[in-house]
C-alpha cells in the first residue's frame, strides 16, 4: 500500500502528479509565492513554532512574499513575466524545521512529558 501511495504523489513517475505540480508551479509563480508560504501558523502550532525558530531573514522574506501576493490579488494583477520566470515555488525553507519539531513533539509524547509550547488552537 505504501508503494502505491508513493507512486501517486511522485511527479517523476505519475503523469497526473507531474501535471498537478506544473499547474501549482504556475499559480504560485504568478504571485511570487513558495509552497511553504501556504502553511498557516494560526492553524497549526507546529508551523508557528517552526517559524519562530527560523532565522529572522527567512521569516521577513516570507512575510514580504505574502504581502506582495495579497497586494497583487487585490489589484487583480500578476507578477511580470520576467519575474515569474525567476520564481522557485518548490524551494523549501520550512520543511526541515517542521520535521524536527514534529520529531521532538513525538519524542516528548512518547516520554510522557508536557509540550514545550502551548498546544491550544484559537
Amino acid at each position: 500500500m505504501a508503494a502505491i501511495s508513493k507512486w501517486l504523489v511522485d511527479p517523476k513517475r505519475n503523469p497526473l502528479a507531474a501535471l498537478h505540480m506544473k499547474t501549482l508551479t504556475g499559480r504560485l509563480s504568478k504571485y511570487g509565492l513558495r509552497y511553504d508560504d501556504l502553511y498557516d501558523p494560526m492553524y497549526d502550532v507546529d508551523v508557528k513554532e517552526a517559524l519562530n525558530r527560523l532565522p529572522r531573514e527567512i521569516v521577513d522574506a516570507r512575510n514580504q512574499r505574502l504581502k506582495r501576493a495579497i497586494d497583487l490579488s487585490m489589484k487583480h494583477a500578476y507578477l511580470p513575466e520576467d519575474l515569474q520566470a525567476m520564481q522557485t515555488p518548490f524551494r523549501s525553507y520550512l520543511q526541515e524545521m517542521l520535521a524536527l519539531i514534529k520529531r521532538e513533539s513525538a519524542e516528548r509524547e512518547a516520554l510522557g512529558a508536557l509540550p514545550l509550547y502551548q498546544r491550544s488552537i484559537p
